[in-house]
């Protein structure tokens, strides 16, 4: 499992990137098929309410699965989009058992 973090205009935050790999274990330790992710985080500076992105993309076999969200803060952006990406990784999983 290898997990790349890049920081979009954005100061890099080492308990950030601990949490968001802490997560993305857990989908790992799941599914096994799963190769690697990368992880954008960005600020949106004309977004008042929200702002904070993040966006994950993961690699495994067959079309790479992408999620993003948009939310007020760095580590609720994660969890979303990490439960974003695990209902489609249980999408995938059923496709995978059909044949």
């Amino acid at each position: 499992m290898t997990v790349n973090f890049q920081y979009v205009d954005v100061d890099v935050s080492e308990t950030l990137s601990a949490f968001t790999e802490e997560k993305l274990n857990k989908l790992f330790n799941r599914y096994e098929f799963l190769i690697n992710a990368t992880v954008r985080f960005k600020h949106d500076e004309h977004s008042h309410a929200k702002g904070k992105i993040c966006d994950i993309e993961l690699s495994l076999p067959g079309p790479r699965i992408f999620s993003t969200s948009d939310e007020s803060q760095y580590e609720v952006a994660v969890r979303e989009t990490i439960n974003d990406l695990e209902r489609q990784l249980k999408k995938r999983k059923e496709v995978y058992k059909t044949y």
